[in-house]
């Protein structure tokens, strides 16, 4: 004779009961996952779009030759200590590719120098001393140039502009941004002693910049 089992409606909506509660806490499991990866993911991500660009500035100039060693041809070197200031809290910032030049009326009298790549954490400062090399290689102007540099020369005051440029990245956890082309522009008023044809060392100040990214 064979058995026949069965079960009872209690013993079947139980089970049904228990099968539902799984299901539940899958659902349950899956969301909480979803939900920590998109908060994790906004916590390291949500201070990469609104970073704030570095504040360059000079601190410090010197000038040794800025002269004409012919009608046509300034000879001019030139040292420099830009301060660069990362205001991100949460994020740092990639250097790279870094030149810096000097011009004079818009002319540009130095050739460039180059300023190795570095790192800068967050709220972080660096000194940049490039020295830019024009007395080896003198530039050649144009004549309306060479009396403006001699009118200079005996009033003991020059304006030079200072560019410094190169690509940023930013950095915030594990996350980097792209490269990102910036431009700073320096405008420094520089004076010193009048007609003087020794090297000089012109007045100290601080010199805010400008930058573009």
């Amino acid at each position: 004779m064979s058995q026949v089992f069965s079960k009872s409606p209690a013993h079947s909506a139980e089970q049904q009961s228990f099968t539902a509660g799984k299901s539940y806490k899958k659902l349950f499991f899956a969301f909480s996952s979803f939900f920590t990866i998109v908060l994790a993911f906004i916590f390291l991500i949500w201070p990469v779009p609104h970073p704030s660009i570095p504040d360059i500035w000079i601190s410090q100039s010197q000038i040794y030759p800025f002269n004409l060693t012919r009608p046509s041809l300034l000879n001019s070197s030139i040292q420099l200590t830009f301060v660069s200031l990362n205001f991100n809290k949460r994020a740092g910032i990639y250097y790279d590719e870094l030149r810096a030049y000097a011009s004079y009326k818009g002319q540009k009298i130095t050739v460039e120098a180059s300023i190795p790549p570095f790192y800068q954490g967050n709220e972080g400062s660096n000194l940049l001393m490039p020295f830019f090399e024009g007395g080896a290689l003198p530039v050649a102007v144009p004549p309306s140039l060479g009396h403006q540099v001699e009118l200079d020369q005996s009033a003991g005051r020059v304006v030079l502009s200072f560019q410094l440029i190169g690509k940023l990245r930013w950095k915030a956890g594990i996350w980097v941004s792209g490269r990102y082309r910036f431009n700073v522009n320096c405008v420094s008023v520089m004076t010193f002693r009048p007609n003087s044809a020794l090297p000089f060392f012109p007045e100290i100040r601080r010199t805010h910049c400008s930058t573009d990214v």
